[in-house]
Protein backbone atom coordinates (compact mmCIF):
# COMPACT_ATOMS: atom_id res chain seq x y z
CA UNK A 1 0.00 0.00 0.00
CA UNK A 2 0.99 3.46 -1.20
CA UNK A 3 1.69 5.58 2.47
CA UNK A 4 2.48 8.65 0.70
CA UNK A 5 0.82 12.42 0.33
CA UNK A 6 0.19 12.43 -3.40
CA UNK A 7 -1.56 15.76 -5.30
CA UNK A 8 -2.86 15.45 -9.14
CA UNK A 9 -2.71 18.11 -11.86
CA UNK A 10 -5.33 17.47 -14.99
CA UNK A 11 -5.70 19.81 -17.45
CA UNK A 12 -8.89 19.38 -19.28
CA UNK A 13 -7.81 20.59 -22.60
CA UNK A 14 -5.17 17.78 -22.95
CA UNK A 15 -5.87 14.89 -25.16
CA UNK A 16 -7.14 12.50 -22.83
CA UNK A 17 -7.77 14.57 -19.55
CA UNK A 18 -12.17 13.38 -20.11
CA UNK A 19 -14.45 13.48 -16.93
CA UNK A 20 -14.22 9.78 -17.76
CA UNK A 21 -10.53 9.48 -18.07
CA UNK A 22 -9.77 11.41 -15.13
CA UNK A 23 -12.58 9.00 -13.24
CA UNK A 24 -10.91 6.05 -14.39
CA UNK A 25 -7.54 7.64 -13.20
CA UNK A 26 -8.78 7.80 -10.02
CA UNK A 27 -10.61 4.40 -9.32
CA UNK A 28 -7.27 2.66 -10.70
CA UNK A 29 -5.25 4.59 -8.28
CA UNK A 30 -7.53 3.63 -5.48
CA UNK A 31 -7.49 0.24 -6.46
CA UNK A 32 -3.69 -0.45 -6.23
CA UNK A 33 -4.05 1.70 -2.77
CA UNK A 34 -2.25 4.90 -4.29
CA UNK A 35 -4.55 7.56 -2.81
CA UNK A 36 -4.85 11.42 -4.06
CA UNK A 37 -5.11 14.10 -1.88
CA UNK A 38 -5.64 17.00 -3.88
CA UNK A 39 -6.59 17.47 -7.63
CA UNK A 40 -5.44 21.09 -9.55
CA UNK A 41 -7.07 21.52 -12.63
CA UNK A 42 -4.88 23.80 -14.65
CA UNK A 43 -5.45 26.57 -16.06
CA UNK A 44 -8.46 26.97 -13.74
CA UNK A 45 -6.45 26.48 -11.39
CA UNK A 46 -2.61 27.68 -10.62
CA UNK A 47 0.01 24.76 -11.05
CA UNK A 48 1.67 24.41 -7.39
CA UNK A 49 5.21 25.34 -7.05
CA UNK A 50 8.11 23.73 -4.70
CA UNK A 51 6.77 25.73 -1.87
CA UNK A 52 3.42 24.60 -1.79
CA UNK A 53 4.08 21.22 -1.81
CA UNK A 54 6.37 21.26 0.65
CA UNK A 55 4.22 23.04 3.05
CA UNK A 56 1.34 20.12 2.07
CA UNK A 57 4.02 17.54 3.13
CA UNK A 58 3.10 16.22 -0.50
CA UNK A 59 5.72 13.52 -1.28
CA UNK A 60 4.75 12.65 -4.96
CA UNK A 61 3.13 14.86 -7.81
CA UNK A 62 1.16 12.70 -10.52
CA UNK A 63 0.44 14.82 -13.77
CA UNK A 64 -2.21 13.83 -15.77
CA UNK A 65 -1.50 15.98 -19.28
CA UNK A 66 0.18 16.48 -22.24
CA UNK A 67 3.34 17.51 -22.72
CA UNK A 68 2.89 21.34 -22.66
CA UNK A 69 1.43 21.07 -19.18
CA UNK A 70 3.60 18.64 -18.30
CA UNK A 71 7.09 20.90 -19.16
CA UNK A 72 5.44 24.01 -17.01
CA UNK A 73 4.78 22.35 -13.90
CA UNK A 74 7.45 19.95 -13.86
CA UNK A 75 9.20 23.73 -14.73
CA UNK A 76 6.90 24.81 -11.88
CA UNK A 77 8.27 22.75 -9.20
CA UNK A 78 12.24 22.83 -9.77
CA UNK A 79 13.81 22.12 -6.67
CA UNK A 80 11.19 20.58 -5.02
CA UNK A 81 12.51 17.33 -3.12
CA UNK A 82 9.89 14.88 -3.89
CA UNK A 83 9.01 12.93 -6.74
CA UNK A 84 6.75 13.97 -10.11
CA UNK A 85 4.81 11.03 -11.77
CA UNK A 86 4.34 11.51 -15.35
CA UNK A 87 1.38 9.95 -16.93
CA UNK A 88 -0.01 9.75 -20.20
CA UNK A 89 -3.09 12.30 -20.19
CA UNK A 90 -2.19 13.78 -23.79
CA UNK A 91 -2.32 13.16 -27.17
CA UNK A 92 1.01 11.62 -27.60
CA UNK A 93 2.88 11.60 -24.39
CA UNK A 94 6.21 12.12 -25.79
CA UNK A 95 7.81 12.09 -21.99
CA UNK A 96 5.84 8.88 -20.58
CA UNK A 97 7.07 7.26 -23.49
CA UNK A 98 10.32 8.05 -22.39
CA UNK A 99 9.87 7.25 -18.95
CA UNK A 100 7.83 4.77 -19.22
CA UNK A 101 8.33 2.94 -22.86
CA UNK A 102 6.42 2.40 -25.66
CA UNK A 103 2.53 2.31 -25.62
CA UNK A 104 2.78 1.06 -21.87
CA UNK A 105 -0.97 1.65 -20.76
CA UNK A 106 -1.88 3.73 -17.73
CA UNK A 107 -2.39 0.47 -15.30
CA UNK A 108 0.59 -0.96 -16.39
CA UNK A 109 2.01 2.13 -15.40
CA UNK A 110 0.26 2.59 -12.10
CA UNK A 111 1.34 -1.43 -11.35
CA UNK A 112 4.75 -0.66 -11.61
CA UNK A 113 4.42 2.51 -8.73
CA UNK A 114 2.48 0.44 -6.56
CA UNK A 115 4.90 -2.43 -6.37
CA UNK A 116 7.71 -0.29 -5.97
CA UNK A 117 9.01 -0.95 -9.41
CA UNK A 118 10.19 2.62 -10.11
CA UNK A 119 14.02 4.79 -10.29
CA UNK A 120 13.57 8.44 -9.65
CA UNK A 121 15.76 10.10 -12.71
CA UNK A 122 16.77 13.09 -13.62
CA UNK A 123 16.89 12.99 -17.47
CA UNK A 124 18.78 15.11 -19.45
CA UNK A 125 16.45 18.36 -21.45
CA UNK A 126 16.66 20.27 -23.96
CA UNK A 127 17.58 23.80 -23.64
CA UNK A 128 17.35 27.33 -24.81
CA UNK A 129 17.08 30.60 -23.55
CA UNK A 130 13.39 30.51 -23.64
CA UNK A 131 13.15 27.82 -21.91
CA UNK A 132 13.58 23.51 -21.05
CA UNK A 133 12.43 20.88 -23.25
CA UNK A 134 11.86 16.91 -21.62
CA UNK A 135 10.34 15.87 -24.85
CA UNK A 136 11.42 17.67 -27.68
CA UNK A 137 12.20 20.72 -29.21
CA UNK A 138 11.08 21.90 -32.78
CA UNK A 139 12.84 25.22 -34.66
CA UNK A 140 12.07 26.79 -37.66
CA UNK A 141 8.95 28.00 -39.92
CA UNK A 142 7.45 24.57 -39.77
CA UNK A 143 6.72 25.34 -36.73
CA UNK A 144 3.40 27.09 -38.20
CA UNK A 145 1.61 23.89 -38.37
CA UNK A 146 0.74 24.16 -34.28
CA UNK A 147 -1.77 26.78 -35.18
CA UNK A 148 -3.43 23.82 -37.35
CA UNK A 149 -2.85 21.10 -34.34
CA UNK A 150 -4.72 23.35 -32.13
CA UNK A 151 -8.00 24.50 -34.05
CA UNK A 152 -8.46 20.39 -34.73
CA UNK A 153 -8.63 20.53 -30.94
CA UNK A 154 -10.66 22.85 -31.02
CA UNK A 155 -12.75 21.20 -33.87
CA UNK A 156 -12.60 24.84 -35.60
CA UNK A 157 -13.09 24.00 -39.24
CA UNK A 158 -12.75 27.12 -40.60
CA UNK A 159 -9.31 27.51 -37.70
CA UNK A 160 -7.97 24.45 -40.09
CA UNK A 161 -8.58 25.82 -43.18
CA UNK A 162 -6.90 28.99 -42.62
CA UNK A 163 -4.17 27.76 -40.40
CA UNK A 164 -3.45 24.91 -42.80
CA UNK A 165 -3.09 27.92 -45.78
CA UNK A 166 -0.81 29.71 -43.62
CA UNK A 167 1.34 26.67 -42.17
CA UNK A 168 1.89 26.26 -46.11
CA UNK A 169 2.72 29.04 -47.01
CA UNK A 170 5.14 29.21 -43.85
CA UNK A 171 6.53 26.20 -44.57
CA UNK A 172 6.92 26.71 -48.32
CA UNK A 173 8.52 30.66 -48.04
CA UNK A 174 9.53 31.41 -44.41
CA UNK A 175 13.14 31.61 -43.39
CA UNK A 176 14.47 28.38 -43.29
CA UNK A 177 17.28 27.35 -40.43
CA UNK A 178 20.41 25.78 -40.45
CA UNK A 179 23.18 23.97 -38.31
CA UNK A 180 26.26 26.21 -37.85
CA UNK A 181 27.95 25.00 -34.93
CA UNK A 182 28.92 22.52 -35.60
CA UNK A 183 28.26 22.97 -39.24
CA UNK A 184 25.95 20.07 -40.80
CA UNK A 185 23.46 19.33 -43.05
CA UNK A 186 22.55 21.51 -46.22
CA UNK A 187 23.92 25.23 -46.13
CA UNK A 188 20.24 26.54 -47.21
CA UNK A 189 18.76 25.53 -44.11
CA UNK A 190 15.58 23.08 -43.39
CA UNK A 191 12.14 24.34 -42.77
CA UNK A 192 11.81 22.22 -39.66
CA UNK A 193 14.69 21.01 -37.28
CA UNK A 194 13.87 18.72 -34.60
CA UNK A 195 15.98 18.45 -31.57
CA UNK A 196 15.21 15.59 -29.41
CA UNK A 197 16.45 15.17 -25.82
CA UNK A 198 18.12 11.98 -24.53
CA UNK A 199 20.95 10.40 -21.74
CA UNK A 200 23.16 10.64 -24.90
CA UNK A 201 22.98 13.74 -25.51
CA UNK A 202 20.35 15.91 -28.26
CA UNK A 203 19.04 14.07 -31.45
CA UNK A 204 19.03 16.33 -34.59
CA UNK A 205 17.12 15.89 -37.37
CA UNK A 206 16.60 17.80 -40.21
CA UNK A 207 13.43 18.07 -42.09
CA UNK A 208 12.70 19.25 -45.76
CA UNK A 209 10.35 19.74 -48.42
CA UNK A 210 11.14 19.95 -51.76
CA UNK A 211 7.79 19.46 -53.22
CA UNK A 212 4.25 19.43 -52.74
CA UNK A 213 4.19 15.67 -51.61
CA UNK A 214 6.97 16.64 -49.29
CA UNK A 215 5.30 19.45 -47.85
CA UNK A 216 1.90 17.44 -47.26
CA UNK A 217 3.59 14.85 -45.87
CA UNK A 218 5.49 16.74 -43.48
CA UNK A 219 2.58 18.60 -42.30
CA UNK A 220 0.35 15.50 -41.95
CA UNK A 221 3.67 13.90 -39.27
CA UNK A 222 3.36 17.09 -37.76
CA UNK A 223 0.03 17.25 -36.85
CA UNK A 224 -0.05 13.61 -35.60
CA UNK A 225 3.45 14.73 -33.44
CA UNK A 226 5.10 11.76 -35.82
CA UNK A 227 7.47 13.98 -37.31
CA UNK A 228 9.84 11.13 -38.40
CA UNK A 229 7.14 9.98 -41.04
CA UNK A 230 7.75 12.55 -42.90
CA UNK A 231 11.25 13.24 -45.33
CA UNK A 232 13.98 13.95 -42.62
CA UNK A 233 17.72 12.94 -42.60
CA UNK A 234 19.99 13.21 -39.53
CA UNK A 235 22.41 15.74 -38.46
CA UNK A 236 23.54 14.47 -35.28
CA UNK A 237 23.91 13.88 -31.55
CA UNK A 238 24.62 17.06 -29.64
CA UNK A 239 25.41 18.06 -26.44
CA UNK A 240 25.81 22.13 -27.59
CA UNK A 241 24.77 23.77 -30.96
CA UNK A 242 23.75 26.95 -33.03
CA UNK A 243 21.27 27.23 -35.41
CA UNK A 244 20.39 30.40 -37.13
CA UNK A 245 18.34 31.64 -39.19
CA UNK A 246 19.30 31.73 -43.38
CA UNK A 247 17.34 35.15 -43.42
CA UNK A 248 18.98 36.68 -40.37
CA UNK A 249 14.82 36.65 -39.03
CA UNK A 250 13.87 35.80 -35.25
CA UNK A 251 13.71 32.28 -35.07
CA UNK A 252 10.16 30.18 -34.35
CA UNK A 253 10.16 27.10 -31.66
CA UNK A 254 8.05 24.83 -29.99
CA UNK A 255 9.30 23.60 -26.58
CA UNK A 256 7.49 20.53 -25.65
CA UNK A 257 4.62 21.87 -28.08
CA UNK A 258 4.29 25.62 -27.01
CA UNK A 259 5.47 28.12 -29.29
CA UNK A 260 7.99 30.84 -28.23
CA UNK A 261 10.98 32.93 -30.63
CA UNK A 262 14.58 33.34 -30.27
CA UNK A 263 16.40 35.37 -32.04
CA UNK A 264 18.54 34.98 -35.40
CA UNK A 265 21.14 32.91 -33.64
CA UNK A 266 20.11 30.32 -30.72
CA UNK A 267 22.14 28.06 -28.71
CA UNK A 268 20.87 24.98 -27.54
CA UNK A 269 22.78 22.63 -25.12
CA UNK A 270 21.73 19.79 -22.37
CA UNK A 271 21.29 19.59 -18.74
CA UNK A 272 19.59 17.71 -16.28
CA UNK A 273 15.80 18.12 -14.78
CA UNK A 274 15.52 19.95 -11.53
CA UNK A 275 13.20 17.76 -9.93
CA UNK A 276 13.40 13.80 -9.74
CA UNK A 277 10.89 12.23 -12.06
CA UNK A 278 9.85 8.64 -11.70
CA UNK A 279 10.67 5.57 -14.36
CA UNK A 280 9.06 2.53 -14.83
CA UNK A 281 11.25 1.79 -17.64
CA UNK A 282 14.38 -0.73 -18.02
CA UNK A 283 15.92 1.91 -20.17
CA UNK A 284 16.67 4.21 -17.21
Amino acid sequence: MENTTNWLIVNAKSGSNSDAAVKALYDACAERGLSIAKQISFPDEDLPDARALESANVARLFIFTGDGTLNAAITKVAGWGGEVLVLPGGTMNLLSVRLHGEDTPLEEILDRVACGAVKPVRPLMATCEQGEALAGLLVGPGTAWVNVREAMRDLDVAGVAQGTSAAVAETTTGPKVRLIEPARGHEEGYPLIEITPSDRGMQVDGYRSDGAGDLLQQGWALLRRRFREGPHERLGMLDTMTIESCAGDPIEVLIDGEPATLGPRAEFSVAPCKVDLLATDHGF
